[in-house]
């Protein structure tokens, strides 16, 4: 694959470094009075580790966390939409330009031909070429749009909810989605790598307002997990 040239442009807003969650670890323990029982603690035991293995070759490979994002968003008004992603030149021959339309499939784009240079991560009062945030999206980026006439309200808490949490993330208007939000991610299962024909799923919601369940939802399913996906460390505010 061709070397990606990259010209960052700052973001300008300045951002908060990103919390870094935590979660709680379990374990279990017993006893028995002789080896029957413990035999069948460690049966037990080999179990709930086959389990685990599943559910994380799930989570890591396959698993798309698609039926919770469709059921928080329908619960919060919004639309969700999955479509198969387009494949695209690697050396960005078919978008040689900013001024390039590709024929996507979805608007804002969620897959396909791409500017051969990512927009830096971050927050923007201006709108950001589509072709480059389309690129971010391939290294596991979710973006998140809002039209013209989202209220200022609303912008305000989506620039909140950037800052609590912004790497992998970038925020800016699209004037053409109007009064609506739109979250994009170019999710790619890894357990299908080896297929043809499979270039990933196009991931779009479109919402009326923010709220803040559904969108965390969404980005705890699809950040981080894009065709060409980097490490969170690489996709950090200010990063190309």
């Amino acid at each position: 694959m061709a070397k990606k040239t990259r010209t960052p442009t700052p973001p300008r807003r300045p951002v908060q470094a990103p919390k870094v969650r935590t979660g709680s670890k379990r374990g279990a323990s017993g006893s028995g009075t002789d080896r029957q029982r413990l035999l069948l603690y460690g049966l037990a035991a080999s179990g709930f580790l086959a389990l685990a293995a599943v559910i994380l070759a799930l989570t890591v490979l396959g698993g798309d966390g698609e039926s919770g994002v469709a059921e928080k968003m329908t619960a919060a008004g919004c639309t969700f939409t999955t479509y198969p992603a387009l494949p695209n030149k690697s050396d960005h021959s078919d978008v040689p330009s900013l001024q390039t339309k590709p024929n996507w499939n979805s608007f804002p784009p969620t897959s396909g031909p791409h500017f051969g240079e990512t927009a830096v991560f971050g927050a923007f009062e201006e709108p950001v070429p589509l072709v480059r945030t389309l690129h971010n999206m391939e290294h596991g980026a979710v973006v998140i749009h809002y039209g013209r006439n989202v209220p200022t309200e609303t912008v305000a808490q989506l620039q909140s909810f950037y800052d609590e949490d912004p790497a992998g993330l970038i925020l800016a208007p699209l004037p053409r989605l109007g009064d609506r939000i739109a979250l994009t991610a170019w999710f790619f299962d890894q357990a299908r790598g080896a297929e043809a024909d499979y270039y990933g799923e196009g991931k779009l919601a479109q919402c009326a307002r923010f709220d803040e369940g559904a969108f965390t939802e969404f980005l705890d399913a699809f950040r981080f997990k894009g065709r060409e996906r980097l490490t969170e460390e690489q996709l950090q505010p200010g990063s190309p």
